[in-house]
C-alpha cells in the first residue's frame, strides 16, 4: 500500500514515555499526505499535550467511544501504535477491546487496516513467555512489529504494508 493524500492515518499513543514526541509523528506524516487522528488510550492522556496535538491534526483526541449522538468518524487506511506498551500489545494480540484504542486495533486485521506497532517495552518484559507470544501472534494476523523506537521507520513500513 502507498499512501496518497487525504488517506487517514490513526496514530494510536499509549502511556509510555516516548508519548511526549508523538507530535513529531503527526508533522512526518503530515508531511507524506497523511490525515491523522490521535487516539489514545485513557492512560496515555497524561503522557501526551492533547491542546498541542489537537491544534496540530485540527482533530480531538479521541480516547474513549463516540456517543450515539456524536458522527462516526471515518474509518483509518493504516495505523500506527506509537509507543505500543506491554499492556496494549498483549491485549491487542488477545482481542480484547476494553478501551476505544483497543476497539481499533481489535477490529483493524479484520479489515485489512494495516498496522505497524512500535513497541516500548523493558528488556524484563521483553523477555517474558507472554509478550513474546503476542508479537508472534500479531505478526502471524498481518501486524507489523517493530523493534527499536523509529517514527520514520514505522512510516516507511506502512508503505510497504499490504
Amino acid at each position: 500500500m502507498t499512501e496518497s493524500p487525504g488517506k487517514e492515518l490513526y496514530v494510536i499513543v499509549c502511556a509510555a514515555e516516548p508519548a511526549a514526541e508523538v507530535g513529531r509523528l503527526v508533522a512526518m506524516a503530515q508531511d507524506e499526505g497523511w490525515i491523522v487522528q490521535i487516539v489514545a488510550t485513557p492512560s496515555a492522556l497524561d503522557f501526551i499535550d492533547v491542546p498541542a496535538l489537537e491544534r496540530q491534526t485540527g482533530r480531538p483526541v479521541r480516547s474513549r467511544y463516540r456517543k450515539p449522538s456524536e458522527p462516526k468518524p471515518p474509518r483509518a487506511d493504516a495505523i500506527i501504535v506509537a509507543p505500543a506498551t506491554y499492556n496494549t500489545i498483549n491485549k491487542f494480540a488477545q482481542g480484547i477491546a476494553d478501551t476505544y484504542a483497543l476497539g481499533v486495533l481489535a477490529e483493524a486485521p479484520g479489515l485489512g487496516i494495516p498496522v505497524v506497532v512500535v513497541p516500548v517495552v523493558n528488556d524484563a518484559l521483553a523477555a517474558r513467555i507472554p509478550y513474546r507470544r503476542s508479537v508472534e501472534e500479531l505478526r502471524a494476523d498481518g501486524v507489523r512489529v517493530l523493534s527499536g523506537l523509529d517514527w520514520k521507520r514505522a512510516l516507511t513500513e506502512l508503505t510497504s504494508a499490504g
